[in-house]
């Protein structure tokens, strides 16, 4: 799904298919979030938001007991991908987002759990 022309914009908890009219360029984030985010659900909720907005990447526990995120999308999707990943699942209690931009890898064509 990513690189897909077609991205959800999320208003609320409604998602809406939008169809652009030309692809957007692409942009690399690296995301670190902090707090009880192991052991929650919180690489499946990540991946279940990246697919809806056609984001490539990775979530990954780290040792620390943080999650590590790498997002590969357009800004619009990152801006409201970024949004959720602050917010997480139910379960957990984001206390941190850290981001940085970074290069885009395009050797990732999809969104997985490391």
């Amino acid at each position: 799904m990513c690189g897909s022309s077609v991205y959800h914009t999320v208003r609320g908890s409604v998602i809406i298919p939008v169809r652009m009219a030309k692809p957007a360029s692409k942009v690399a984030k690296r995301y670190v979030v902090s707090g009880r985010v192991q052991g929650v659900g919180f690489r499946f909720f990540a991946e279940d938001w990246a697919n809806q907005l056609g984001i490539c990447g990775y979530a990954k526990n780290l040792w620390d007991g943080n999650v590590e995120v790498y997002a590969i999308g357009d800004p619009v999707a990152q801006e409201e991908f970024k949004r959720r990943l602050a917010q997480g699942p139910r379960s957990a209690r984001v206390t941190n987002l850290e981001e940085s931009d970074v290069p885009v890898d395009k050797s990732y064509n999809r969104f997985q759990i490391g």
